[in-house]
This record gives C-alpha cells, sequence and structure tokens, in this order.
C-alpha cells in the first residue's frame, strides 16, 4: 500500500486502521507488540498534523500565494482552498489599488479642490488644487484636525453652523473661494473648494464696461438730444446758430461711430469665430500710410519721422495697422506742438521690433500697468479734448495677444514716452 494514500483517508478511518492493525498484532504477536504498534501509529498521525498545522501557522503569519505549502490528503484540498482564497483577495486588492489610483490621479487634475475628512474634520487626503486653495499640504497635514489648519472666521462658523446644505463664499490667500462640505457614508466628508477669483475679475470688467460704454455714449447723445429739442421748440433760429448745433451734432454723432467701432473691434478680436489668418504684411507699405495719416492728425504741429531697418512679417495686415495707428494716434494726440515723434521698425536679436517714442505729456509709473485696461485714462479730461474712445489700447492689447507679440512701455512725465512691440 502506498504511504501516501493513508492521507487521502478520512481522518476517523485512519484511526480506525491503526486500532485494527494493533489488534491484528496484539493477537498473533502479543500485547506489547500491539501496543507499541498503536503507540507509534498515533504519535505518527500526531506529528504530521503537528507539522502541517506548523507550516500553516507560519503561512498566516505572511500569507503570500507563492509561498503557500504543500500537503497530502485532506490538508492538499485545505491548502488548495486557502490558495484560491488568497489568489482572489491579491487579485482584488490589485484592482482596489488600481483604482485608487486612478481615483487619485483623476481628483489631482482636477481644478477644483477636494479635501476627504472623517466625521471629525480630522484630514485623510486633498488633492493639489486644494494645497493651493487652502494652503495645506497633503503630507505634512494629514491626520490633523482641518480646523486648526484653516484658521478663517468664516470658515469656523460654516463649521460650527453645521448649515452645508448652502456653499460659503470665502476670501482666502488672496483669492475667492467658493466651499463646501458634503457628508458622504458615516464616518466621512468632503470639502470642496471652487476657485472663484477669476470668473470675479470677468464679472467685474463687464460691469466695468457696460458703465463706462453706457458713460461715454451718454454725452454725446445728450448733446445730439438737447440740439435736436433746441431745433424743434425753436424752428425760427438763426442760420449761425443752427449751423454751430449741426457742427457739434456731426462732431458728437461721429465720437459715437468711433465708439461704436472701436467695441466691435475688440469683440471681433477676441471671438472664436474669427481667428486670425496670417499673410505676409508689407512693413514698408505699411508704415508709410500709418505715417501720412499721423501727419493728417498732426496738421503741421509735429515733426514726425520713421526709420526702417528690419523683414517682412507673417500676420494680419489690418489688425497690425490698426495697432500701429492707435499707437501713433495715441502719440500725435498727447505730444504738445513743436514735439517731436519717432516712428521705427528694427530687427533685434529676440525678433523684429516696432517702436514708437515721442516727447510727449508722459505717464506716471502708476498707471503704465493699467494702460490696456478698456475706458482706462490717465486724464479723463484731457482724453475728452483728444477724442479718445479709450479703447485703443485695448484693441493693442488684443491684436497683439494674437500675434504672439508683447507691449512695453517706458515713460516719465513731462519727458515722453516709448511704446514698443515685440514680435516673437
Amino acid at each position: 500500500m502506498n504511504p501516501q494514500l493513508l492521507f487521502w483517508i478520512p481522518p476517523a478511518l485512519r484511526i480506525s486502521l491503526v486500532f485494527l492493525g494493533s489488534g491484528i498484532l496484539w493477537f498473533f504477536f502479543g500485547p506489547i507488540t500491539g501496543l507499541l504498534l498503536g503507540i507509534a501509529g498515533m504519535a505518527f498521525l500526531v506529528v504530521v498534523q503537528i507539522l502541517y498545522l506548523y507550516r500553516l501557522w507560519g503561512w498566516l503569519d505572511n500569507p503570500d500565494s507563492s509561498k503557500l505549502p504543500d500537503g497530502w490528503g485532506a490538508w492538499t484540498d485545505i491548502f488548495a482552498r486557502l490558495y484560491r482564497l488568497r489568489r482572489d483577495d491579491e487579485k482584488n486588492r490589485a484592482e482596489l489599488t488600481e483604482w485608487l489610483a486612478r481615483f487619485r490621479q483623476a481628483m489631482s487634475l482636477l481644478p477644483d479642490g477636494v479635501v476627504i475628512m472623517d466625521d471629525v474634520l480630522f484630514l485623510e487626503w486633498c488633492n493639489p488644487a486644494a494645497e493651493k486653495h487652502l494652503g495645506l499640504k497633503n503630507d505634512r497635514d494629514k491626520g490633523m484636525r482641518v480646523t486648526n489648519l484653516i484658521r478663517n472666521p468664516d470658515f469656523m462658523d460654516y463649521i460650527i453652523l453645521g448649515r452645508y446644505e448652502q456653499p460659503l463664499t470665502l476670501s482666502l490667500r488672496e483669492r475667492k473661494l467658493i466651499v463646501q462640505i458634503i457628508p458622504f457614508e458615516n464616518r466621512r466628508q468632503i470639502l470642496v473648494t471652487h476657485d472663484a477669483t477669476e470668473s470675479e475679475r470677468i464679472e467685474m470688467m463687464r460691469r466695468d464696461f457696460i458703465a463706462n460704454a453706457s458713460h461715454e455714449l451718454r454725452t454725446p447723445l445728450t448733446v445730439i438730444n438737447g440740439f435736436l429739442e433746441i431745433a424743434y421748440n425753436q424752428p425760427n433760429l438763426d442760420q449761425q446758430t443752427r449751423m454751430a448745433h449741426l457742427k457739434l451734432m456731426n462732431e458728437q454723432g461721429k465720437r459715437m461711430q468711433n465708439l461704436v467701432e472701436d467695441m466691435l473691434t475688440l469683440t471681433r478680436l477676441e471671438s472664436i469665430d474669427y481667428p486670425l489668418r496670417p499673410e505676409r504684411v508689407n512693413i514698408h507699405s505699411l508704415l508709410d500710410q500709418i505715417l501720412r495719416e499721423a501727419n493728417a492728425l498732426s496738421a503741421g504741429k509735429h515733426k514726425i519721422s520713421v526709420t526702417i531697418d528690419g523683414p517682412d512679417i507673417k500676420g494680419g495686415t489690418e489688425e497690425l495697422r490698426s495697432a500701429f495707428s492707435n499707437l501713433v494716434s495715441n502719440a500725435v494726440r498727447y505730444t504738445p506742438a513743436g514735439g517731436e515723434i519717432r516712428l521705427a521698425w528694427k530687427m533685434k536679436p529676440s525678433g523684429p521690433q516696432f517702436s514708437v517714442q515721442d516727447t510727449g505729456i508722459g505717464i506716471g509709473a502708476e498707471h503704465i500697468v493699467r494702460l490696456t485696461e478698456r475706458f482706462y485714462r490717465v486724464d479723463k479730461s484731457r482724453s475728452r479734448e483728444t477724442r479718445g474712445t479709450g479703447l485703443g489700447l485695448a484693441i493693442v492689447k488684443h491684436v497683439l495677444l494674437r500675434h504672439g507679440a508683447t507691449l512695453t512701455v517706458d515713460s516719465e512725465p513731462d519727458k515722453g514716452s516709448t511704446f514698443t512691440v515685440k514680435f516673437p
């Protein structure tokens, strides 16, 4: 009989066979021989069971499916089932780890902040956006109470009141945040943060634009409507007065027309429906045209010169003409009679540059950073005299953005200004 077959026999039958063999030896060879055989058989069975129990105990301390011991008989079935359970467990753990990694990667790419906390607001995990919004560090602050990390009175009141159904608008770290706590599971909460700084800035710009545009249109409309009312109520006005009124109405009408045209130009430049269509820009022809326009606007009051020492470029001819014309017309308007204006197109190591240098009234340093804002004026009273719309430099800014160019301004009050356009 193969010894291994013994371990496929159920334990109760093994013991019965040992006692049967012991009884047979007892009958033929005496009681001592039979007793010794019975003791030896039982000891062997016990030792084998203890050996497999020891192996099982050692494996449970380090349950690795690749290190699961082999066995005989019933132990083979036990170890086989443990192997299947362990492999299923390892597979589930691997899938869970993969999904957790994907979740954290997805959360890391979100523009909104996500903070996972337990039921008593201890930090468990946060994504990079939340670190930026709230000043947290996941590795450093894990396990700490969030209310000790975010010291803001409004946030503390939000936590204390517990009215999480409504988001909280918070000013924190020089940014405007919208935060909300969302309970989930039994012992977890999620703190979500959204940075509304840019949205608020754009909304403020929109409100300012509407207010400024309304203000700019109100004055010419008031003048025109006033003179029309006079003409209607006083049909017998003398010819000289009537002509003076018509002249002023014509000027205010042109002002409104220029303003509307500039607003439409800005809208077109910002629209994705009007992409830039690059073409070869003839710089000599373009600057000759701009020089003629500048001399016409100056009416001989200024000395205007142009220097061209650079190649043609790729871009939108009409857009660049509009941008360059705005810079030159500003120089003419804000340079007193007898002043000098120099236009230059040069090739620099960094790329082509167009500059407009004047000997005008200059600009204070505190105004330079805001020059390209819509309707921003350094001197509002002088802007009315020069009949500007307040949108010229805003148009310049958007044209240059479409061409990948930048605008730099060097200026000093009463000493003049230099506007330089740098192309890549």
